[in-house]
């Protein structure tokens, strides 16, 4: 029985945030450079994208470049750049009615790729489908310290006391502050850590770790996950009696 058969489709997450890792892995166990890993996870994503719409998935947060990977090899970096621009595609969000968006340090990137996000973003915007969100030079302390040093700026000017710093408060000063928290968070590859993605907004998410590289993870294995997400019990530190 395939898993989309075992799928509540009324208890689909809201959002799901992925964490895509293993490109490098899979490309070296075929004798290739990470390169062709990094071009193989890029179909993943364009096959994924779609299947999570058509499931009902309403936000899909994909780690697509983080604030430590500018420490990699120039050349891998600049191939992931290069990659990234081939990758944007307006036509592929407005033939599937999504919506995009990115967080991160984008005055980190080159130019041509912050014009082409932000001409995604504005071209996109009307769209009703699911959102689309990349995390590109992202990490969640630089996250947490920008929301930090905001709400200090708001706190010197006067704008904002500091008995007004709540949760929400924080929230609302994050890259993050036009979604959900993710309900699921899927990483593949097999290693079993955050690796500083979304940790705030991760406080009560399911977590789902998998080996598989991310060019073999398919429409099978996000079904999976998703039924794996179905069968827990989501307390948010309540009992289960209370929740019942």
């Amino acid at each position: 029985m395939s898993y989309i058969e075992q799928i509540d489709k009324t208890r689909i997450p809201q959002h799901v945030a992925i964490i895509m890792d293993g490109n490098g892995r899979w490309a070296k166990q075929r004798g290739k450079e990470r390169t062709y890993g990094h071009h193989a996870g890029a179909e993943t994503v364009q096959r994924i994208t779609e299947d999570a719409a058509r499931l009902g998935i309403k936000y899909l947060t994909l780690y697509t470049f983080s604030t430590e990977n500018w420490s990699r090899p120039q050349e891998e970096v600049t191939a992931l750049m290069n990659l990234l621009l081939d990758s944007i595609k307006e036509e592929t969000l407005m033939k599937n009615n999504l919506r995009f968006n990115v967080i991160g340090d984008l005055k980190k990137l080159p130019v041509e790729v912050q014009d082409s996000l932000t001409s995604c973003i504005d071209h996109s915007a009307k769209n009703t489908g699911m959102c689309l969100v990349l995390a590109l030079s992202y990490s969640s302390r630089w996250e947490i310290t920008e929301a930090v040093r905001q709400i200090a700026t708001k706190i010197k000017e006067g704008d904002l006391s500091p008995e007004q710093i709540t949760d929400e408060c924080i929230a609302s000063h994050l890259n993050t502050n036009f979604m959900p928290d993710p309900d699921l968070l899927i990483r593949t590859g097999g290693e079993i850590r955050l690796s500083n993605y979304l940790l705030w907004q991760c406080a009560y998410s399911e977590l789902y770790f998998c080996d598989i590289f991310w060019p073999d993870f398919d429409k099978e294995e996000l079904y999976k996950a998703v039924c794996e997400y179905q069968q827990r019990e989501r307390r948010f530190g309540k009992t289960s009696e209370q929740i019942s």
